[in-house]
């Protein structure tokens, strides 16, 4: 596994609560899982959010090469929240609110927005049904890469 060290510490200390957060997830373990995505929503909410919809996004289009539609989404959003839901607290409109964002699609509710703490209690979830046999650890890296080149291109 990669130890980050070439990330900025921010970035580092993102990178590691994912990998905790999800390795975690796909053990189905409980007491891990909440140890974990506690320190991943005690971190910069929009660099998380952007770091982890990233992932998301990455993985719908690997999914789904030809585009997305609205059943697409809705199956993802589906199978997700039962797999989750299985052995987690679940809140599907978090988990609607994490596909529309990754997708670029921000539809906010300003009486009622969700908490930076509940998306990323969520995001690892999420990210465990679409990843599949995937390795987390390299779509991270590529995910973070992309950033990377995004912010430069900007400067």
């Amino acid at each position: 596994m990669s130890t980050w060290r070439h990330l900025p510490p921010a970035a580092r200390a993102i990178a590691v609560a994912s990998v905790d957060a999800v390795e975690a997830a796909r053990a189905k373990d409980d007491v891990a899982y909440t140890e974990a995505a506690e320190k991943l929503g005690g971190l910069d909410p929009e660099q998380t959010g952007r770091v982890l919809g990233a992932v998301v996004r990455m993985l719908l289009e690997e999914r789904h090469p030809d585009g997305l539609d609205g059943d697409d989404i809705r199956a993802a959003l589906e199978h997700a929240v039962r797999a989750a839901g299985a052995w987690r607290d679940v809140d599907p409109q978090v988990m609607v609110v994490l596909l529309v964002g990754a997708l670029g699609i921000h539809e906010t509710d300003e009486d009622a927005p969700v908490p930076p703490r509940a998306l990323a209690t969520h995001a690892p979830l999420l990210i465990d049904d679409l990843l599949g046999d995937r390795s987390f650890a390299s779509l991270l890296t590529r995910a973070l890469a992309e950033i990377e080149r995004g912010e430069l291109q900007d400067s």
